[in-house]
């Protein structure tokens, strides 16, 4: 007997391989893009490359057990669009700060922390499988520039960035010259 396809969320979801798992995180990003979508009409340029990063969230998701569908060209247009956000919040980001501020800012730290676990969830798939190392520098890049938005949609509503200082890892500030490194 055929299974009801009512009770199938997702097909692979009794797989043993960790795919399943990058594939539930990534799905778990792009659904946190589309709630920061929905907040961030008012930002433009956060909403715009919030659209256009959504679907390629999806392809991420898909490039381990289909189709590579994330290219070093992708990675180019992230990296330039990390740039021109890091350009806009340099001084704010020189230290560690905590995830905070607008509403939209906190879903777009949400993104990151998202972001992070799929690399992680990725990292576990290359234990099973290759994985171009690109996808690795995909995401962890994505995270970044989450981070970096999140600090610019603070800035752009006039939210003020409050420093964390770890009480369990030594740190000091950055100096000018290493930021553009």
């Amino acid at each position: 007997m055929k299974k009801d396809i009512r009770f199938v969320c997702y097909p692979f979801m009794r797989e043993s391989a960790a795919t399943v798992d990058f594939e539930i995180r990534t799905d778990s990003m792009t659904t946190r893009v589309g709630e920061a979508i929905s907040l961030l009409e008012d930002v433009p340029m956060v909403y715009e490359d919030l659209r256009y990063l959504q679907p390629m969230c999806y392809h991420l998701n898909g490039s381990v057990r289909g189709k590579l569908a994330v290219t070093e060209e992708d990675l180019d247009v992230l990296s330039e669009m990390y740039d021109r956000y890091v350009a806009q919040v340099e001084e704010e980001i020189s230290t560690f700060v905590l995830p905070q501020g607008t509403y939209a800012a906190t879903v777009l730290h949400v993104c990151r922390s998202e972001a992070k676990k799929s690399v992680r969830a990725l990292h576990k798939v290359s234990l099973e499988r290759e994985v171009p190392e690109h996808l690795f520098d995909y995401t962890g890049l994505l995270a970044n520039l989450f981070f970096a938005m999140a600090v610019f949609v603070n800035k752009t509503h006039g939210v003020h960035e409050i420093p964390f200082v770890s009480k369990s890892y030594p740190t000091r500030p950055k100096r000018k010259k290493e930021l553009k490194s």
